[in-house]
């Protein structure tokens, strides 16, 4: 299956995928031309036989999803998106890698039509198939009716021998085992080469044994070059609705080039004389840089109008729905649309002043409330459901004998919960969220950045977000976390100080276009008078002002979460001693800044300089507010195993402590 005069149109169309991705990452100087040379069959098989897709309309809801979950070969994505039909011009793929191109350097959700996810650190993708694959069988569970299938539809992904190296792949594959998504499959690019050479330096163990120990359905194609055995293969998986499938597909990096099976063809172009060497190799015109054969196009452009078809089959299958059963097809496009039902924030629960609640508890209130009046909310924990309170009261858990349940046992896998959220919320039609503690976000980082990246409507519920978690210690109080969440784009980060506050930023999380991230107590708090009129919408606005003075205050006293009923107290003591001081709430970063300048400087008035801010965490970053004649009371260091009351008073979070503060930044400002 190589040269171009030996002709076959499978052939032809193989090679024409190869020599375009080939292009591509010589165009640009930079790339990764193995994976597309050694890849290119079972891509091709899968495209044109298997994905039902329309290139026409790459968001139609039906949609097999595919997912390049070995990103650094999106040379062969982009050829594939252009052969098929997508809106994917030539002369985006001749700007590989460049500036504003529609073909970056690893596939980004946004940019070029027709990519479900962004994705390049490796197993992330895995992750998200993953996500994918329960969203599918969700709405499967809840919208289908007898007779009428409106939701059925597989996800694909191609994955490489780094995928299956890092952990989060592992975890992923564990839970997709047991929760059996039949729905899932993978085709896995086994080269045995990575970037330091042979993986026989560091991955010898048996990856098929591997996943028939996770339950999933194995089997192995000895020649990626055997289009007729790939296509056999993935129809045994198809057939397979009780495990998920992975295809071990021998093929090798590189294939055609010079850099054959070595690691060369890994992660940089094949290089002047090895180009043309490869397009030898193919018969290929070496002077026709970005020729394909009209006869290779028109052969994979058929894929148009299958997809036209497919869509077409599938609206009949709506038409029917919607005629048979029209609630339940007007809350699937709903659903499915993203909207959210005309008076859903009446839900939402307000908490008596006075009453000392957790946020963790309240969060978890808030959150079965919303389940009465959002029926695809659905979420659960890393194996620390009663701690964190995501439970639904009203609904099963997710199993694969209860596939409508709400309730999900992630285990104890961080990694891969972050990464399944993701893939859910981006498939579309459920709004996903998943707990843990405020000190394991570390285990979610790179999948809280891609849910950032991909603006992805993904709610990650932190518990334990302070010293004032207590005993557990050091090893569980975070402490640089807020700081380094704040840090990251996009995301939105709400620490609440009271019930009410919670119960306003599970509203902002519900209607955010984009992920949200919640740091709750673990520890009672007082339910503040105030926030009962003031926290929905000054929580939408990142800050208020929570309780002021008459007159001009001489201090501001800033605070976030579980440190704001010390700044109210500290307020009452400084009244006593005829100083006047303003009280804010300061729940997110994030939203106050996108308010208008002339609310931030109404809530926080340049004149006032003497600003005390308080948080139980790391104090960079908090110059920005407080500025250069404010003081932060925070935590620049590791905490303690102790009683939480005891760790507070130890590490100066008191009243008395903000009190102090105050009186001698107005001093300061006096003099």
């Amino acid at each position: 299956m190589n040269k171009l005069n030996d002709y076959d149109i499978d052939a032809l169309c193989v090679n024409s995928i190869r020599m375009l991705a080939v292009d591509e990452v010589e165009r640009a100087n930079s790339g990764h031309p193995g994976l597309p040379l050694g890849a290119a069959p079972m891509a091709y098989v899968l495209w044109t036989r298997f994905l039902r897709h329309n290139p026409q309309n790459p968001s139609w809801p039906d949609r097999d999803r595919f997912i390049l979950s070995a990103g650094h070969g999106s040379a062969l994505l982009y050829a594939l998106l252009h052969f098929t039909g997508y809106d994917l011009p030539m002369s985006e793929l001749m700007r590989f890698r460049q500036w504003e191109s529609a073909t970056p350097g690893h596939p980004e959700r946004g940019c070029a039509p027709g990519v479900e996810v962004t994705t390049g650190p490796l197993g992330q993708g895995i992750g998200m198939a993953v996500g994918h694959a329960m969203a599918e069988r969700f709405l499967a569970a809840t919208h289908n009716r007898p007779g009428v299938d409106i939701v059925d539809h597989h996800t694909y992904a191609i994955v490489s021998d780094g995928d299956l190296m890092e952990g989060i792949s592992s975890e992923a594959a564990s839970f997709a085992g047991h929760q059996q998504l039949g729905k899932l499959i993978c085709l896995y690019d086994d080269n045995h080469i990575s970037i330091d050479g042979s993986t026989e330096m560091a991955f010898t163990e048996d990856v098929p044994a591997r996943f028939e120990a996770y339950g999933w359905h194995v089997q192995t194609v000895a020649d990626g070059n055997d289009l007729h055995a790939i296509e056999r293969a993935i129809e045994r998986a198809r057939d397979d609705l009780k495990r998920p499938s992975i295809i071990a597909v021998r093929t090798h990096i590189g294939f055609g080039s010079p850099k054959h099976d070595t690691a060369a063809a890994h992660g940089e172009p094949l290089g002047a004389e090895a180009f043309k060497a490869t397009k030898a190799f193919f018969g290929w015109p070496v002077d026709k840089p970005f020729w394909v054969p009209d006869d290779a196009v028109a052969h994979m452009r058929r894929c148009v109008e299958r997809g036209r078809e497919l869509e077409s089959a599938w609206l009949g299958r709506l038409k029917a729905y919607r005629a048979n059963h029209p609630e339940e097809a007007e809350l699937f496009e709903r659903e499915i649309g993203g909207e959210l039902p005309d008076g859903w924030e009446q839900s939402v629960p307000s908490f008596e002043s006075g009453k000392s609640v957790a946020t963790r508890d309240a969060s978890g209130k808030v959150i079965n409330a919303l389940a009465q009046v959002l029926p695809n909310l659905v979420g659960g924990s890393a194996d620390l459901t009663p701690s964190v309170k995501t439970f639904i009261n009203d609904s099963s858990e997710v199993q694969p004998l209860h596939p409508a349940g709400r309730n999900i046992h992630f285990g104890v896998r961080e990694h891969a919960m972050g990464a399944i959220i993701n893939g859910m919320a981006i498939h579309g039609g459920v709004i996903p969220f998943g707990g843990t503690f405020l000190i394991f976000s570390d285990y979610m980082r790179p999948a809280i950045r891609l849910a950032a990246l991909q603006h992805a409507h993904s709610i990650f519920v932190f518990t334990h977000d302070s010293i004032g978690l207590g005993e557990d210690g050091p090893t569980h109080q975070p402490v640089e976390h807020l700081m380094s969440l704040r840090a990251m784009p996009v995301l939105t980060l709400i620490r609440p100080g009271d019930a009410n506050e919670t119960a306003a930023a599970w509203k902002v999380a519900i209607s955010r276009k984009g992920p949200v991230a919640f740091a709750l107590t673990r520890q009672k708090l007082p339910t503040l008078a105030e926030t009962a009129d003031r926290a929905g919408e000054g929580v939408a606005r990142g800050a208020y002002v929570l309780s002021d003075c008459e007159g001009i205050a001489a201090a501001i006293l800033i605070a976030t979460g579980s440190e704001l009923h010390l700044a109210m107290e500290a307020q009452s003591a400084l009244a006593a001693e005829g100083i006047k001081a303003r009280v804010v709430s300061m729940p997110s970063w994030e939203l106050f800044e996108e308010q208008p300048r002339e609310y931030r400087d109404a809530v926080l008035p340049p004149t006032i300089k003497a600003r005390v801010a308080i948080e139980a965490g790391a104090t960079f970053g908090w110059s920005r507010w407080v500025g250069d004649g404010g003081k932060v009371i925070g935590l620049d260091r590791f905490g303690a195993s102790a009683p939480a009351e005891v760790l507070m008073k130890e590490l100066g979070f008191t009243a008395e402590h903000v009190v102090q503060a105050a009186r001698e930044l107005i001093g300061k400002a006096q003099t």
